[in-house]
């Protein structure tokens, strides 16, 4: 479950980040909620609801009154913690930028414990994590693309992952609101489909603006057939792609830069790495064939027989079609050639006009007609 939007903390923790920040003792008078009739204890609880609350306090015989915002979880672009982090980086950072705003203070965190802190003076968020050996999964596929064959172990490690996917797919969260939020995000975001469409030169010889307001167009009528579709909410990785994945010997792995949160749909991980197949069977066959096919079978087979799934090949074309975008783009991918750009777009294209993905046949959506 995640968590809702309720925080708590006493007077006395009040009081003492007020001190903190004042350098002096303070006397707090009043604590109100903004916009409502609740003071003293009740306003606190209401803060956690939303509600910000003004404080009134003296210091060195002056009186002093400033106001706490708590961002609320909402279907509008504050559906995930990280939306609402942001929105507070953000008024933080600008509102002392536009003459006759309201000043902004201090930014202030809250701890699992209760304490108030101020995080006002940050420049830069770092996240700190662990160190982990191991190869990229992306050398494994450069290998086989050079060398044009697999080995035993090549297999074994599709399936490894399809079996892993398969299981942390199974993990459900009933959100509707989120789930629509994904879908928006699919299309809209800047790492989406729109931002992808949005990077492209405009004088490809391969690509044209109505193609790219077309992706656009049909992303969004996917977004219209999924929306009622919120059952399949799950646990995902986000970016699973040969990049993100390192093996250590065998079959042990580590992931590297989960993204866009804990929930989404499954096809999007699914669509991530078994595009890859494709990507480097392209670059060396120029379709999906020999070892890259076996992989591709390989990983089909093992997360269908570990999560059936009757539903993925109905909903996976749109992930598919970012996908290929990604792919495709002479900004993330400046030196494949220009047949394989063709290629991978026109898979892109068919499989957005296809009402099931036929996963046993990849080959029918790079043939010119």
């Amino acid at each position: 479950m995640i968590r809702k939007n309720f925080m708590h903390f006493e007077f006395t923790e009040l009081k003492r980040y007020l001190e903190e920040r004042s350098g002096t003792a303070v006397e707090i008078k009043d604590v109100r909620q903004l916009g409502g009739e609740a003071s003293g204890t009740a306003a606190l609880k209401q803060f956690g609801y939303g509600h910000p609350f003004l404080v009134a306090y003296t210091v060195d015989d002056r009186e002093e009154r400033v106001v706490f915002h708590f961002i609320r979880r909402n279907p509008f672009g504050r559906e995930r913690d990280d939306d609402r982090v942001a929105a507070v980086w953000l008024d933080f950072n600008t509102f002392n930028r536009l003459p006759s705003h309201v000043p902004a203070l201090d930014m202030t965190m809250v701890t699992k414990e209760g304490a108030i802190q101020s995080i006002g003076s940050a420049q830069e968020l770092l996240l700190l994590t662990a160190y982990r050996r191991g190869r990229l999964y992306a050398d494994d596929l450069m290998r086989i693309r050079t060398e044009g064959k697999i080995q035993p172990l090549d297999i074994r490690r599709a399936e490894a992952l399809a079996t892993y996917l398969a299981t942390i797919h199974k993990e459900k969260h009933a959100d509707p609101i989120l789930w629509r939020r994904r879908l928006r995000d699919l299309i809209g975001n800047g790492e989406g489909i729109m931002g992808l469409t949005d990077s492209y030169p405009p004088d490809l010889s391969y690509m044209n603006e109505e193609d790219l307001r077309t992706f656009e167009e049909k992303a969004n009528q996917w977004r219209w057939r999924l929306k009622p579709r919120d059952h399949r909410l799950s646990q995902v990785h986000g970016d699973f792609h040969p990049f993100n994945i390192l093996f250590e010997e065998g079959l042990t792995f580590h992931l590297l830069d989960r993204s866009r949160g804990e929930w989404g749909e499954p096809a999007d991980d699914v669509s991530c790495l078994t595009i890859n197949y494709l990507f480097f069977s392209l670059q060396r066959f120029g379709r999906l064939e020999g070892p890259f096919l076996d992989l591709h079978n390989g990983f089909w087979n093992g997360y269908l027989s570990a999560r059936a799934d009757e539903e993925l090949c109905e909903v996976i074309q749109p992930w598919f079609s970012w996908r290929a975008l990604v792919l495709a783009s002479p900004t993330w991918y400046p030196d494949i050639s220009e047949g394989v750009r063709r290629k991978l777009l026109r898979f892109a294209q068919r499989i957005m006009s296809d009402e099931r993905y036929d996963y046993r046949h990849v080959n029918q959506y790079l043939e010119e007609t």
